[in-house]
């Protein structure tokens, strides 16, 4: 056993130990206390073991994935990938919500008492209710939004009022609509590492992307679906920043981000992994007027018809603390959460995660290669005087990012990506907004994490422990979302 492989299992023993503590802690303190509010801490679940009518199917998408997964994904065609990752990972959330039965797995999901399908009849008039929407937030005021609706931007909500709109109306297809749109976010991912490391890497995380144990709260999650929205902003943005039609991709991307800000307020967020995307593109400033153009719309858009975002947030935070955000103890959330991730994440990720450390340990010694600032660039030549003269690339920059230097290696770029989507994490982590649920609220930052398991070598054995925890999961407990 190599010396890497001996690291690896030593941070997923670690991680284990993290749940399990969390597990008896947390129990001891729900006992006791009765201030978690949660039913299987760290998971918003209880303990129920029950098979269905997805169990047989989850079984061979798992057993398919792992026998061939990492060889189908090293030699289909790129389109075709993509198209068959969003397949598969439509197929495995599909297998597993119906491991609880079509009713309670998909059809009821968005309907229950906390959910945004309660509110559908109260939006006849769009603009009106946008504007009367802050009203409605706090705990005590009249008609009070239930708990999703309150905590969420109106963009999420709206989004459900369009679809009933148009005839897909009622918790089926809102738990269709959240599992088709929200299995396309491993496809984002996997359009984002090509691009910003190489295909290489893209191909051997696809298969961990698709047989994510996170699939057990992405079916039928809205979440899900603001995953979705969050990656392919990224995506568009890695698709700007290295050069394919900057413009529209810039544009886009700015749109999706003003989306996705009016989605969930915690996924403003994104502005770190969107950083770390402008870091790393060797055309960073090219495509940022249009996708500073794009962020502008979603927000113009609903302040214009009387939504005040920065308002709404207020109001949420002092309802967060009037409701369980208050009775939750920070300092058991705090370190629980992450045990939350463990588990949406797996322990390929785990691993994934730890390699990304060793290869961020080589960054230093990867700067101290950066060329001296007059020194000739590649594409340019001096001239009898000494001046810089071009060559065949008239646009290169008289500074090269650091992700363009010598030895800045796909790897290292891919772990700038992924550690950029931890910190993200650990921000909203230590704010105290996401205290408890975070198996659901985190899962756009989760998808990302996921990338880091192309680093990993002897890929069907991660990938058995990723269904297994999975399938385990998903059988043994029955799940809040």
């Amino acid at each position: 056993m190599t010396r890497d492989l001996l690291r690896d299992l030593y941070a997923t023993v670690a991680a284990a130990l993290l749940v399990v503590t969390a597990a008896l802690v947390g129990t001891a303190i729900e006992r006791e206390h009765g201030t978690l509010h949660v039913g299987w801490p760290p998971l918003y679940a209880n303990w129920g073991l029950h098979v269905g009518p997805g169990t047989p199917a989850a079984l061979v998408v798992a057993v398919g994935v792992v026998t061939y997964g990492p060889r189908v994904a090293a030699r289909l065609p790129w389109r075709a990938l993509l198209g068959a990752a969003w397949g598969t990972a439509m197929a495995w959330t599909w297998s597993l919500a119906l491991i609880d039965g079509w009713q309670r797995g998909v059809a009821v999901r968005l309907t229950t008492k906390y959910e945004y399908l309660q509110v559908i009849d109260r939006f006849h008039d769009i603009p009106a209710t946008l504007r009367d929407f802050t009203g409605h937030i706090l705990i005590h005021s009249p008609d009070h939004w239930p708990a999703h609706v309150a905590g969420h931007p109106p963009a999420a909500t709206v989004t459900f009022v369009l679809l009933d709109r148009v005839g897909l109306g009622g918790g089926g297809w809102a738990g269709a609509f959240c599992i088709t749109v929200g299995a396309s976010a491993c496809v984002a991912v996997l359009i984002a590492v090509r691009a910003l490391a190489d295909e290489a890497l893209a191909r051997r995380a696809a298969p961990f992307l698709v047989l994510a144990p996170a699939a057990v709260w992405m079916g039928t999650s809205a979440d899900g679906y603001f995953a979705a929205v969050a990656a392919w902003t990224i995506a568009c943005l890695a698709l700007a920043v290295t050069g394919h039609r900057p413009r529209l991709t810039g544009f886009a991307s700015g749109l999706l981000f003003g989306l996705t800000c009016y989605l969930s307020y915690g996924l403003t967020l994104f502005a770190v992994i969107a950083g770390a995307v402008l870091l790393l593109g060797p055309r960073r400033t090219r495509p940022l007027p249009y996708a500073l153009a794009g962020v502008a719309v979603v927000p113009v858009v609903f302040t214009l018809a009387g939504f005040n975002w920065w308002e709404a947030y207020r109001l949420l935070v002092e309802r967060y603390y009037e409701g369980a955000g208050g009775i939750r103890p920070y300092g058991y959330w705090v370190w629980a959460n992450l045990a939350c991730t463990v588990l949406i994440v797996g322990p390929a990720t785990v691993a994934g995660l730890r390699r990304t450390g060793a290869a961020l340990s080589q960054l230093p010694t990867r700067l101290k290669a950066r060329p001296p600032r007059d020194a000739p660039l590649p594409g340019r030549t001096r001239d009898r005087h000494g001046a810089s003269a071009r060559t065949g690339s008239a646009l290169r920059r008289r500074v090269l990012p650091w992700a363009d230097m010598p030895g800045a290696s796909a790897e290292l770029r891919l772990a700038v990506l992924v550690a950029a989507a931890f910190a993200a994490l650990l921000i909203a982590d230590l704010s105290g907004m996401s205290k408890a649920e975070t198996e659901r609220i985190w899962l756009p930052f989760a998808m990302w994490l996921l990338a880091s398991c192309a680093f990993l070598t002897r890929p069907r054995s991660w990938l058995a422990a990723q269904a297994a925890l999975a399938l385990l999961l998903n059988h043994l407990l029955l799940t809040g979302w």
